[in-house]
């Protein structure tokens, strides 16, 4: 039987993230969706089973409403990063998901690590 498109990511971002967890006790998660249209990013503490803080394209406030390119996830890092610090967090690992460390992905988590956050 031929795994399709979405069982492959499936497979993809639970490798990873059960590769991070092993590696990163302890340390809040920065979960990435990425869509075809939006990006969104949380802070997760797994052990409290909340999330911290949370930032996405589809915020009006943030003023990226509809861009869907590297400048608005430039923007959502700067705003993730600004958020774990009023919630207290310094250090997070990250979880890229099923996604490539590519594009827009990537430009999230230098934008975190410029405002601050330890990635």
């Amino acid at each position: 039987m031929a795994n399709n498109k979405r069982q492959l990511f499936q497979k993809r971002r639970l490798r990873v993230r059960n590769k991070l967890r092993k590696t990163n006790a302890g340390r809040v998660r920065l979960s990435v969706h990425r869509s075809n249209k939006n990006i969104s990013v949380q802070l997760i503490d797994d052990v409290q089973g909340k999330t911290l803080a949370a930032a996405s394209t589809m915020e009006k406030d943030l003023g990226v409403v509809g861009q869907n390119n590297v400048e608005a996830a430039t923007k959502i890092g700067a705003a993730i990063a600004e958020r774990a610090k009023a919630a207290g967090v310094t250090e997070a690992y990250f979880d890229r998901g099923g996604f490539l460390y590519h594009g827009r992905v990537k430009a999230l988590a230098d934008a975190a690590r410029e405002g601050g956050l330890k990635i």
